[in-house]
């Protein structure tokens, strides 16, 4: 009959698996904000070079890939991307152009509307969705010099850095 160490036997294999779940816990607990948020839309036309910025990490930009609250869209010399979110709002950004999306909240049922995108450079069209029709109040475009309150459909602008 083998003799197993002290260690490694019941009390060895109990400390075993509250280390595992102890590790489990943590890795589950640094995920990522986004990973548990619901997609605020989805990437419909790109071309060139654009990324998402998520977490001040750029990641290349594919169709379909979804966009968060607080996402950040940015393109390239050549870039051009075109997102439509949950409510139809569609943004799209010209070359060398940056936007965030500094809130995002769709749940007309429960009372929550709100769209604010931060234009920080380059050329962007907005297109008002569902949020602006239901709410206009709670729609906001802003620039380092200006915030737009949106009572129309269509906006097109252009920030150019000082």
């Amino acid at each position: 009959m083998t003799h197993l160490p002290h260690d490694i036997g019941v009390d060895g294999t109990t400390r075993l698996r509250k280390a595992l779940l102890c590790i489990a816990t943590i890795v589950l607990a640094a995920t990522p904000a986004f990973a548990q948020q619901t997609a605020a839309g989805r990437v419909k036309v790109v071309s060139g070079v654009a990324y998402i910025v998520r977490g001040g990490e750029a990641v290349p930009v594919q169709v379909g890939q979804p966009v968060y609250e607080a996402d950040g869209l940015r393109t390239g010399p050549d870039g051009r991307i075109g997102v439509t979110l949950n409510d139809e709002t569609r943004v799209s950004l010209g070359p060398n152009s940056e936007v965030r999306l500094d809130r995002f909240a769709y749940a007309p049922s429960e009372g929550r509307l709100g769209f604010v995108l931060q234009m920080l450079q380059g050329v962007a069209s907005y297109v008002s969705g569902r949020i602006a029709k239901l709410s206009p109040d709670s729609v906001r475009l802003e620039a380092p010099a200006a915030i737009v309150g949106v009572r129309g459909t269509t906006l097109a602008m252009r920030v150019v850095p000082e």
